[in-house]
């Protein structure tokens, strides 16, 4: 559901780290581009940027983009669009590695490559069939331009884009991409800050930078986008930013993406020795000649506080050079490959300053790119004209060029979410009004529900008055529930994602909420901490903070949870209440969202609640939507607070569960994702169901007396949904790893209980030697005799004296069951691409997951097995076995 530019950005977006381009957006005459971006944080990573279009006035779709969409088998989605669905959906080419053959493989090689946060997502080109003895004696025009098994990475990035953007129709004009980079927030810490560990977070599109600006002029000898990348990369960091000529394919003539305009950000990590600059900075750089593109290059000079322009020395008078300083006041900086007298001539006719002229000559590149980089870093000094992304929009409207965000749907959609976020002043007060149904009423329901099941409180009453007792305080609860009218707000959000544009409304809501939340979290967290890190720290006054942080967090998640609870109240009515029925359709419109890619809340985070009734609904619902009967796996990940969990299962599935700083997960997440038809057989499933839980032994949950019952529930519940159950531990912390180990021993052998034996995999992070799995097989032993320990010490405890071994309750074997996981990030962020090493070992653990279901027995959604999981007793009778206060 996640239309066009939304979709393939947001994978842009949220998932590559390491490409930091954005795309502005060009066009020739009848060409038409967008601004999207290519870098990210959590996010993200950067692949850079696409979208031109040759449009013809009479056929809507040109020849030269109609020749190279057949090529690359995207025609069709071309009207259709590719939905983030379709990208992230199971095939074969998922998790195979056959060499490409065709140019119709090379955009689902990239957005593969893309999804795995690969850095090298750009390069993809066919395999050589035969040999390349004859092409060494071809001149090199023909190399060039005769190669049919070749497309330039621009080209593919542009097709891609133009196939997935939702807001491109068949209109023939430069597009402003803002929207795509709407979602990035980024972190990083400029030299100015006073504080050494202070750092600055923020939206980039709202962020006010000096933006410089890179364009040609004529051919040159020199390439741009290399000196570019070398510009913004440390000589012991050098990342391909930008698509150059000397990349696989980049000497390939470029069909349709010149015109394009690219956008990315140089951010400091504070570190004076690595930075090579103090502050932020964005860099745009144009595609193609600017005696094509007036507009583009127009454009680029009223934004810009400095343009550099590489110059070919016969069109160096060209009205081109004084024409927009005259509208604007950017410093314009020549860059040439070598100083004559011609040139000489010209800058003496044109009274142009020598200082602001560069030349190549005999210099290396890399003291070239120094006298650049010295050069910009004057021109921001001399001129403090700043500017951000969104007021770009203004120049581009003034220029007659489109923003995507004007399109009609996307203005609804605002307008929807602006009429809810327009009533926030005070989160607390706004949710008590707005959202009434959670909160305590919520907390007392679930402490209820969980108390039928453990009777931990029964004392001398026989337990069926007892129960009796528990039902009339729930019925209570309910019915005070029922009493409270459906809120305005509520009513408002319903009716938005009953809507086409639900997703545009869903992410305009979630960056609104996400900035009201900002003003007042990094506060609140703060003060946390440092009670937190008080051993004299008042436990009281430490769940009271705790309580605070989580009535002024707002998210998306909080107003599908409202209406979890609106429709858990309205079935406890009799089947022919009014009230029921008109609520009926709830439930619907949550199966929807799903199977258009968005979250289902498994677990509340806050009160601990699972929605039963409301969960069984939706997946009954979901059953409809699809084929009946489907057959479905489960995936889940186990670990501590922060150790990238969420990372980890974003990177193997292309999902988008929150990563971002001060976003841990708090509660139980579910992703869908289909399997295509081909591969269903083989893995013996229709969809993959995916849960992100938050990390055990949390720093602030351990602070909190019921800490260790609230982590065994929640891992005997992610466990007995799963078919596969990964485990991540950090070996270097032993002490950490068996408490959690602990956990989730418990976890399974309750599972053994119920007859569940499911496959277990530990994951090791941070492990980069070569020879981890060889060297580490003493390591893998020990682990697993602790793990025979804590499985004989915890039988016992369960009265279970026939369980001796791990092995006796989970499929877990020492020689394939471990994987070692190098560190995330190759480099120092914020300018780190992500490790190939990262990238490569997570898509070979997804290829073994793979595997593991071709010899499994699946599950078939119309059982509910989901929800009756979920209603299991077990999950929540099992005794608090790790509490270790002195109660």
């Amino acid at each position: 559901m996640w239309h066009g530019c939304s979709q393939l950005l947001e994978i842009c977006e949220q998932k590559i780290i390491d490409q930091r381009e954005c795309i502005i957006e060009s066009a020739k005459g009848g060409t038409e581009s967008v601004i999207k971006q290519g870098q990210t944080q959590r996010v993200s990573e950067r692949q850079d940027g696409l979208l031109i279009q040759e449009v013809d006035e009479r056929n809507g779709l040109g020849n030269i983009m109609k020749e190279l969409l057949e090529n690359l088998g995207l025609v069709k989605y071309y009207d259709e669009k590719l939905t983030l669905h379709t990208v992230l959906q199971i095939d074969k080419n998922s998790v195979t590695d056959v060499p490409v053959q065709s140019l119709s493989d090379l955009p689902w090689l990239f957005l593969k490559r893309l999804v795995m946060l690969q850095r090298t997502a750009r390069s993809v080109k066919c395999s050589s069939s035969d040999g390349t003895e004859d092409s060494e004696w071809a001149d090199d025009q023909e190399a060039e331009s005769d190669c049919p098994q070749s497309v330039n990475p621009l080209d593919i990035l542009t097709a891609v884009f133009l196939c997935s953007d939702s807001f491109l129709h068949d209109n023939n004009q430069i597009t402003l991409m803002l929207w795509a980079m709407r979602d990035i927030v980024k972190k990083y810490r400029p030299h100015t800050l006073s504080d050494a560990s202070a750092f600055v977070e923020e939206r980039i599109a709202l962020s006010e930078l000096p933006l410089v600006s890179f364009v040609r002029l004529g051919r040159c000898n020199i390439s741009k986008s290399e000196i570019l990348n070398k510009l913004l990369s440390n000589p012991q960091q050098y990342t391909d930013t930008f698509v150059h000529f000397n990349m696989d394919c980049g000497n390939i003539s470029k069909k349709i993406s010149d015109g394009l305009v690219e956008i990315s950000w140089y951010l400091p990590c504070g570190n004076k020795n690595i930075d090579v600059f103090p502050e932020p900075v964005a860099i745009a750089n144009l595609r193609g000649d600017i005696q094509n593109f007036e507009t583009q290059y127009t454009f680029l000079c009223e934004a810009s506080t400095a343009v550099f322009v590489f110059f070919e020395s016969q069109l160096l008078d060209s009205q081109l050079i004084s024409v927009p300083s005259q509208k604007s006041m950017p410093q314009l900086f020549f860059v040439g490959d070598s100083n004559n007298n011609s040139i000489k001539a010209t800058v003496s006719k044109l009274n142009l300053k020598k200082s602001n002229f560069i030349f190549k000559d005999r210099q290396n590149d890399a003291d070239f790119v120094e006298k650049i980089q010295r050069k910009l870093q004057d021109a921001i000094k001399n001129n403090n004209h700043k500017m951000s992304v969104v007021r770009l929009a203004e120049i581009a409207l003034n220029l007659g060029i489109l923003v995507d965000e004007d399109a009609e749907e996307c203005q609804r959609a605002k307008a929807s979410a602006d009429e809810i976020t327009s009533k926030i002043n005070d989160i607390l007060q706004f949710k008590k009004k707005e959202l009434p149904l959670q909160g305590e009423i919520l907390i007392k329901l679930a402490k209820l529900e969980k108390e039928e099941c453990q009777l931990k409180k029964v004392g001398d009453k026989s337990v069926e008055d007892y129960k009796h007792e528990l039902l009339m305080q729930k019925n209570k609860l309910r019915e005070e529930q029922c009493t409270k009218d459906m809120s305005t707000t509520m009513s408002y959000f319903i009716s938005a994602i009953s809507k086409p544009e639900r997703a545009y409304f869903l992410k305009w809501l979630r960056i609104a909420l996400e900035n009201k939340s900002h003003e007042v979290l990094p506060q609140l967290r703060e003060l946390y901490k440092q009670k937190c890190q008080d051993v004299c720290g008042n436990k009281k006054e430490i769940a009271e903070l705790d309580k605070k942080i989580s009535s002024s967090s707002l998210g998306v998640e909080h107003f599908i949870r409202e209406m979890s609870q609106l429709y858990e109240a309205a079935v406890s009515l009799p089947e022919d209440a009014l009230y029921r029925k008109q609520l009926e359709h709830l439930p619907k419109l949550c199966a929807q969202l799903l199977l258009d890619g968005f979250l289902l809340e498994l677990v509340d985070g806050d009160s601990s609640n699972i929605p039963v009734k409301w969960i069984t609904s939706v997946f009954s619902e979901l059953n409809t939507l699809v084929e009946p009967e489907n057959k479905i796996m489960v995936v889940t990940v186990l670990g501590v607070q922060s150790s990238g969990k969420s990372t980890l299962l974003n990177t193997m599935f292309g999902v988008q569960f929150a990563v971002s700083s001060g976003r841990c997960t708090r509660g139980a997440f579910i992703h869908l994702i289909k399997v295509t038809e081909e591969c269903k057989a083989e893995l013996q499933c229709d969809y993959i169901v995916i849960i992100d839980t938050e990390g055990l032994k949390s720093p602030e949950l351990a602070q909190l007396d019921n800490s260790y019952e609230h982590d065994n529930e929640l891992a005997t519940l992610v466990v007995g949904l799963s078919d596969v159950t990964i485990v991540n531990i950090a070996m270097e912390n032993s002490t950490e790893m068996k408490d959690i180990l602990q956990i989730i021993v418990h976890a399974f052998l309750r599972m053994e209980e119920i007859g569940k034996k499911h496959k277990c995999l530990f994951v090791h992070q941070n492990v980069a030697d070569v020879s981890a799995h060889v060297s580490n097989m003493r390591d893998r032993k020990f682990l697993l005799e602790q793990l025979d320990e804590m499985t004989q010490a915890a039988a016992k405890m369960e009265n279970k004296l026939e369980v001796k071994k791990f092995t006796n309750v989970m499929n877990y074997d020492t020689e394939t069951g471990d994987h070692y996981i190098p560190g995330l990030w190759h480099g120092n962020p914020p300018m780190a691409p992500v490790s190939i090493g990262y990238s490569e070992s997570v898509y070979a653990l997804k290829k073994h997951i793979m595997e593991i279901f071709k010899d499994y027995n699946p599950r078939r959604s119309g059982q509910n097995q989901h929800t009756e999981q979920c209603k299991s007793e077990k999950i929540h009778r099992m005794p608090s076995v790790f509490y270790q206060g002195d109660g």
